[in-house]
C-alpha cells in the first residue's frame, strides 16, 4: 500500500522560512577532504566531558578511543584518522567557546573512510541481545546527531521505571538551507532500517514511527518502501507529517504523530517515546553490525556565498576552514558563517572551530541573505501584537521572559517557564520590533543555571 505523502499532521505554533534547500538537496554525499589535521573536541555531547586518555607525542590509530569518561551521561571519542598527537589544549567550540581538545596531526596516507553498508539477507537484530546492542553504542560514542548530542547508548536503555513503548525515527530535517538527513534517507536507506531494528530490539519498543516532512516525497517513498522490503512484518510505519518548523523538534513531532504532551520540564520516555534523528540509527547499525566507532559524518556545506554547495562525509575534528575551502572556498563576501542553520545554529568568528559529532551543516550567509546588520536594524519597543505566543511550540510568553531577563528578574523568567523554552527561534523570527528574543532567553537560562551552581547544598 502506497503511502499518503498529504497526511497533514502537525502541531500548534510554528512558524514558515523559506526552505533554501535546493542547493544541496541533490547533490549526493562525496568524501570530504583528506585533512592535515583534526582537533577532536572532548566534550561533544550533553552530560560530563572526557578525559584525554593519549599524550602529546602518541601515535593513533584510526577509531581509537582517546577520550573516556566513567559518568553515566556522556560519551565517549574516537580519532578518525591515524597520526600523531600533536597537542591537548584549548580549541574553538561552538557552543561553548572554548574546551579542550585532542589534536591529531595526521600521516601522509590517510584516505577518508566511506560507509559501504549493506543489509544482508541474513541479517537478523534478534542474535543481539539489549545489552550487546547497547554497550557498542555506549563503546561507539554515539550521540544524538539531530544536533542535541544526547548520548544514545542513555536513550535506548530501558527503564523499568519508565518503559518505552513506541519509537519514532526523525527524518523531518526541518531547519532551512540542511539536507543531510534528507541524503541519508536516500542513499543509505538499509543502514538506516538495520539501526532502526537494532534500536527497537534495545529499547524494548513494540511501534516504530518514522516522521518525514511532506516536502521530502522521494525520501518518504524510499523509506516506504524499505520499511515494506526489511520491515519482516513489524510494527514499523512511515508518517508524513505537516512541512513547519520546528517539525523537527521531538516534542512537536511526537504532538504531531501520536497527538501526545510531554510534560513541561520533562522528557518523552515520562510518556512511553524514544525518539532518535536518521543519522543516530544509522551510527547505531555501524556500530553493533560493524563495529565502527562514530568517527565521521555527513555535513551539509550550503548558502549562496559557497562554490560548490553539498553533502559532505567528514571526519569529525576536520575544521570549518577545511571544509568551506575543500567547497571551493566563498564566491561573495560573508556576512555571518554559521555551524548549523540559520534558526537554531550558532554564529561563530573563528573558522578554525572544529566539526563535532552534532555539526549537521555549515552555512554561509550573505549580508543580502541576512538583511540589515544589527546596527542597522533597529530594535523598537514591543508592540504587544502577540505573534511570539503565537508561533512559539511550548506555548510560552517569550516577550514576558525577555523583558524580564532584561530587567534581571531571574525568578519572574522562572515563572514564566523559561527552562521549557528549546530556543527554536520562531519568536525572534516574527518579531516586528527585531527583538532578539531567543537571545535573552539564552541568556537567561545560563544566568539560572549560574546562579543555582553557586547557591549553598
Amino acid at each position: 500500500m502506497k503511502v499518503d505523502i498529504k497526511a497533514r499532521l502537525s502541531f500548534p505554533g510554528g512558524t514558515f522560512p523559506p526552505e533554501s534547500k535546493e542547493l544541496t538537496r541533490d547533490s549526493e554525499i562525496r568524501v570530504g577532504p583528506a585533512v592535515k589535521e583534526v582537533a577532536i573536541m572532548l566534550s561533544q555531547h550533553i552530560g560530563a566531558a572526557c578525559r584525554p586518555i593519549v599524550s602529546e607525542g602518541n601515535t593513533v590509530q584510526a577509531g581509537q578511543k582517546v577520550g573516556d569518561c566513567d559518568a553515566f551521561v556522556s560519551a565517549l571519542v574516537h580519532s578518525p584518522i591515524t597520526g600523531k598527537v600533536k597537542e591537548i589544549s584549548l580549541r574553538s567550540h561552538a557552543v561553548l567557546g572554548r574546551s579542550p581538545a585532542i589534536v591529531v596531526e595526521a600521516y601522509a596516507h590517510n584516505p577518508t573512510r566511506h560507509p559501504s553498508f549493506k543489509l544482508y539477507d541474513d541479517f537478523d537484530e534478534s542474535r543481539y541481545s539489549s545489552e550487546q546492542i547497547c554497550e557498542a553504542v555506549r563503546q561507539a560514542g554515539i550521540v544524538g546527531m539531530g544536533g542535541a548530542g544526547f548520548p544514545t547508548r542513555v536513550k535506548i536503555e530501558p527503564n523499568p521505571e519508565m518503559p518505552k513503548k513506541i519509537l519514532i525515527i526523525n527524518g523531518c530535517e526541518c531547519e532551512p538551507y540542511i539536507t543531510c538527513d534528507y541524503r541519508i534517507m536516500l542513499e543509505w536507506t538499509e543502514q538506516i532500517m538495520a539501526g532502526v531494528k537494532l534500536a527497537k530490539k534495545a529499547s524494548g519498543c513494540s511501534e516504530v514511527f518514522i516522521g518525514i516532512e511532506d516536502n521530502k516525497p522521494e525520501a518518504i517513498e524510499v523509506m516506504d518502501a524499505a520499511v515494506r522490503t526489511y520491515g519482516d512484518g513489524e510494527k514499523i510505519k512511515v508518517v508524513p507529517v505537516r512541512t513547519k518548523y520546528p517539525q523537527g523538534g521531538e516534542r512537536q513531532l511526537i504532538k504531531s504523530i501520536l497527538n501526545k504532551n510531554v510534560p513541561t520540564g520533562g522528557i518523552p520516555p515520562m510518556i512511553g517515546v524514544l525518539v532518535l534523528n536518521v543519522a543516530t540509527v544509522a551510527a547505531i547499525a555501524e556500530a553493533v553490525v560493524c563495529n565502527w566507532p562514530l568517527t565521521h559524518r555527513v555535513v551539509t556545506v550550503t548558502g549562496e556565498a559557497i562554490a560548490n554547495p553539498g553533502n559532505y562525509y567528514v571526519p569529525i575534528g576536520t575544521s570549518v576552514e577545511d571544509l568551506i575551502e575543500f567547497c571551493g572556498g566563498v564566491t561573495q563576501k560573508s556576512a555571518k558563517v554559521i555551524v548549523g542553520g540559520p534558526m537554531m545554529g550558532v554564529a561563530i568568528a573563528d573558522l578554525k572551530t572544529p566539526i563535532t559529532k552534532t555539526t549537521g551543516a555549515i552555512t554561509v550567509l550573505t549580508k543580502y541573505q541576512i538583511g540589515k546588520t544589527k546596527f542597522e536594524k533597529r530594535q523598537t519597543p514591543c508592540i504587544r501584537c502577540g505573534r511570539c505566543l503565537e508561533v512559539c511550540p511550548e506555548r510560552l510568553v517569550p516577550t514576558k521572559i525577555a523583558h524580564a531577563v532584561k530587567n534581571n528578574l531571574l525568578d519572574v523568567a522562572e515563572n514564566y517557564y523559561v527552562s521549557a523554552c528549546t530556543e527554536c527561534g520562531c519568536c525572534s523570527y516574527v518579531c516586528p520590533a527585531n527583538i532578539e528574543l531567543t537571545g535573552y532567553i539564552r541568556t537567561g537560562k545560563i544566568f539560572l543555571a549560574r546562579q543555582k551552581k553557586m547557591m549553598p547544598a
